[in-house]
C-alpha cells in the first residue's frame, strides 16, 4: 500500500524534483567551471560535463557524453547512477517486486521524505512518459550500457551491485559532485563532502535515505515517567533497556522508531542512543570522545543500508554501527565512541528486572502515531530491503535477528565481528563460546534479552528459580547489567557491549563476520 505524502513532503518533493529535472544541469554547471571543448583525452572529464549530460538540451547532452566517453572509466558510472537515481523511471521498467516505502517517520513538520521502490525515490508518483527527467534517465542508462557492455536497464539496484563489485576508482572530483547534488536537497549535506575531506568508505556507496538533515528528528533529553505511570505500554511491547551507573531507562521501540536517535543523560553520563531501523540495531554511545563532547544528529544519508550520523562540531559522518567517523575531518583520526550494553526485550522483562526504571513518556513534543508497531510496519513485516547493499548472505533470512558483537582480542588490535543467531540463543539460554581469544557467555532471559559476559574458565550449567545462574562448581551468580557477580563477591565477570541486528545489515557492514547458528 502506498503511503500518503503529507503536504510538507510534497513541498520537499517539489524541491527535489526541481533538482533532478533540467535545473540540476544548470545548477551543477554553475557549481563547477566547465572545461574547454578540447579537453585532453587523458584528463578526467570535467565534473560539469555530467551535469550537462543530464540537461534538457539533447545536443548539448550528447556533446557532453562524447567528451565523457573519450576519457571514460567504469568508476565514473557512480556519477551517472547518482543522477539517474533522482530521475523518474519509465513505467514499463517498474519491477512488480519493488518494495514500497513503509509508513515510516516522515511527517510534514519534520521535513522528512521517504523513498519509494528500490532505485526510484518517486515510486509513489505515477510516471509520465513525457516527463523530461524520464527521457534524461533513459539517455543516461543507454550511455551506461554502451560504455560498460552491461544490460541492466533501469534496474539501479543491479547497476550499483555491479559497480561495487569492481575496484573503487572514483572521479577525482566525486566528493565535490556529491556535495553539489545533495546540497540541493539540503545545503547542510554539502558540508559532509567538504574539499579535501578524508573518507574511509566508498563514497559511491553513500546514498540519500529520503530525509533532509535531522528530517527524522532526534529526541533531545526526552521526558520520562516511572514504570508505574507508563500505562501506555503492554507487557509484550518491545523496549531497549539501558543501565548506566545504577540508573536504568527503557526506550520503547514504538517511540524510538520514529526518531532513530535520543540524546540523553543517564547515570550522570551523556549518551547518544542510535537506532538504525533499517538494520534493526540500537547502540547507546557515550557522547564524549577524546575529552570532547559531540552533538550528534541524523545526516539523512546511508551506507550499506545503515544510518550515517554526524557530529555538529566537525560535520563528520560517523558509522552508527561502529561508532567511528568515516567521512570528514575526523575520519582516520582514531576517534571512537564508547558503546554501552543494551538489551532488546519486553517491557514485562525489563520492568521485572528493574522495578525502579524510568521509561520515555509519550509526551515527546512531536505528533506521531506511537502505537505499537505503527512505525515501519510494512518494512518489518517482509524480508525485502528498502535500499541496495553490495550482497546478502543466504545462511539466514535478511531480517532474521542476530546478536552482534565487535570483540577486541586480549592482545589488542582490531575488533572482530561476530553474529549469533537469536534462535540458537533462545534454545541455549546459557551459551558458551570462545571467540577472538576470549571465553564468552551469553545469558538469555525467558523473554529473549541477551547479555554477554567475559566468563573466563567458569562454566555455567543452569538457571535458578530466582533468576540467578549456577556454575559447574555450584557457585551462584547474579545477572546484572554491568557484570555477573558470585554470591560471595569473589568473582566478577564483566559485561561486553552487544546488540540485536538484522542479519543482512550486520553482514553488509562486516562480510567477514563469523556466524554461529543451529546446525
Amino acid at each position: 500500500m502506498r503511503r500518503q505524502v503529507p503536504s510538507g513532503n510534497r513541498r520537499l518533493r517539489g524541491r527535489v524534483a526541481a533538482v533532478v529535472d533540467s535545473p540540476l544541469a544548470r545548477r551543477l554547471a554553475l557549481a563547477f567551471v566547465l572545461g574547454p571543448a578540447a579537453a585532453p583525452i587523458e584528463a578526467p572529464p570535467d565534473i560539469g560535463l555530467f551535469a550537462q549530460a543530464a540537461g534538457p538540451d539533447e545536443g548539448q547532452a550528447q556533446d557532453a557524453l562524447r567528451r565523457i566517453e573519450a576519457a571514460w572509466k567504469d568508476g565514473y558510472a557512480a556519477l551517472i547512477l547518482d543522477l539517474a537515481r533522482f530521475m523518474r523511471a519509465p513505467s514499463r521498467s517498474r519491477s512488480p517486486a519493488a518494495f514500497d516505502a513503509p509508513a515510516g517517520p516522515s511527517p510534514a513538520d519534520s521535513g522528512g521524505e521517504a523513498p519509494g521502490p528500490l532505485g526510484d525515490p518517486f515510486g509513489s508518483l505515477p510516471a509520465r512518459p513525457e516527463d523530461p527527467s524520464t527521457r534524461i534517465r533513459e539517455r543516461l542508462i543507454r550511455f551506461l550500457e554502451k560504455q560498460t557492455g552491461e544490460r541492466f536497464g533501469h534496474d539501479l539496484q543491479r547497476w550499483r551491485q555491479w559497480l561495487w563489485s569492481r575496484p573503487y576508482d572514483p572521479h577525482p572530483d566525486y566528493a565535490a559532485f556529491k556535495a553539489a547534488l545533495y546540497g540541493r536537497i539540503d545545503p547542510r549535506m554539502a558540508s559532509f563532502f567538504a574539499p579535501g575531506a578524508s573518507a574511509l568508505i566508498r563514497l559511491d556507496e553513500i546514498d540519500w535515505g529520503g530525509v533532509r538533515v535531522n528530517g527524522i528528528p532526534p529526541l533531545a533529553y526526552p521526558a520520562t515517567v516511572a514504570a508505574a505511570e507508563a500505562r501506555y505500554l503492554g507487557d509484550k511491547h518491545v523496549v531497549f533497556g539501558i543501565s548506566v551507573n545504577g540508573e536504568s531507562r527503557a526506550y520503547p521501540k514504538r517511540i524510538l522508531a520514529w526518531h532513530e536517535m535520543a540524546l540523553d543523560r543517564l547515570g550522570g553520563v551523556e549518551l547518544t542512543v542510535v537506532y538504525c531501523t533499517l538494520c534493526g540495531t540500537v547502540v547507546p554511545y557515550r557522547s564524549e570522545v577524546d575529552g570532547t563532547r559531540r552533538t550528534f544528529g541524523t545526516s539523512g544519508l546511508l551506507y550499506r543500508s545503515n544510518k550515517l550520523m554526524f557530529d555538529e562540531e566537525s560535520m563528520s559522518l560517523w558509522s552508527s554501527v561502529e561508532g567511528r567517523p568515516v567521512v570528514g575531518p575526523l575520519a582516520g583520526s582514531g576517534a571512537e565512541l564508547s558503546a554501552h550494553p543494551v538489551v532488546t526485550t519486553t517491557w514485562r522483562d525489563w520492568r521485572s528486572a528493574h522495578p525502579d526504571t524510568t521509561v520515555l513518556s509519550l509526551d515527546t513534543g512531536f505528533d506521531r502515531d506511537y502505537s505499537e508497531g505503527a512505525a515501519y510496519r510494512d518494512y518489518f513485516a517482509t524480508d525485502r530491503l528498502m535500499f541496495t547493499v553490495p550482497r546478502t548472505d543466504g545462511r539466514l533470512k535478511n531480517k532474521d535477528e542476530v546478536l552482534a558483537l565487535l570483540v577486541p582480542p586480549p592482545e589488542g588490535g582490531e575488533r572482530r565481528p561476530l553474529a549469533i543467531d537469536s534462535g540458537l540463543l533462545r534454545r541455549e539460554r546459557l551459551y558458551h563460546l570462545r571467540f577472538a581469544g576470549r571465553e564468552l557467555l551469553v545469558v538469555t532471559s525467558e523473554d529473549g534479552a541477551n547479555r554477554v559476559y567475559a566468563s573466563g574458565p567458569s562454566r555455567f550449567v543452569r538457571f535458578l528459580a530466582d533468576g540467578r545462574v549456577q556454575d559447574a562448581d555450584g557457585r551462584r551468580f547474579t545477572v546484572a547489567e554491568d557484570s555477573m557477580r558470585s554470591e560471595d563477591g569473589s568473582t566478577v565477570l564483566a559485561r561486553l557491549p552487544a546488540r540485536r541486528a538484522f542479519w543482512f545489515g550486520w553482514f553488509a557492514q562486516f562480510p567477514e563476520t563469523e556466524l554461529l547458528r543451529q546446525p
